[in-house]
């Protein structure tokens, strides 16, 4: 049962899901930075990936450049679609054959669990997250809604 009560506080529901997306996608291309572009193209290179070096660099800037405009709500509808590709292109060409539970329990040793591949079930998530936030919008304290009032328009849920 949905209470009138908390009503009010659609308009706040936006608000973790950008940051959580947001810094999913940062944190993921940060690390491929970190770690050396060059060891995630040469995975891509391995799968078979055509142009690797392409894909590898386009990858790593639709998740930095993606997760931190969803993060501050910028141009969502936009970014959100290149994030999508990517994480469509990442279900079918890595992780189906994984099936669908992210977590993957293989073994519990003195040293801890020890985990398989993932399967998709994280993308769908994240895939979730960005279909709501380009549906229903970015919520309060998005760049979105500040140019949207800038421009005089009433950008929808934008706070």
């Amino acid at each position: 049962m949905y209470s009138e009560a908390f009503k009010k506080f659609n308009r706040w529901a936006p608000i973790p899901l950008r940051l959580i997306v947001g810094y999913g996608f940062m944190r993921h291309g940060y690390d491929k930075i970190v770690h050396g572009p060059e060891h995630f193209i040469g995975i891509l290179h391995a799968m078979g990936v055509p142009a690797p070096e392409l894909m590898g660099w386009a990858t790593i800037l639709v998740e930095l450049v993606g997760g931190l405009a969803v993060l501050i709500g910028a141009f969502v509808p936009l970014v959100s679609v290149p994030m999508a590709v990517l994480l469509l292109v990442a279900i079918f060409t890595v992780h189906i054959p994984y099936g669908f539970t992210s977590i993957k329990l293989q073994s519990f040793t003195a040293a801890g669990a020890q985990f398989g591949p993932p399967g998709y079930e994280t993308n769908l998530l994240y895939l979730a997250c960005l279909a709501t936030l380009v549906l229903g919008g970015p919520g309060p304290f998005a760049v979105d809604g500040l140019l949207a009032r800038r421009r005089g328009v009433k950008a929808p849920l934008s706070g």
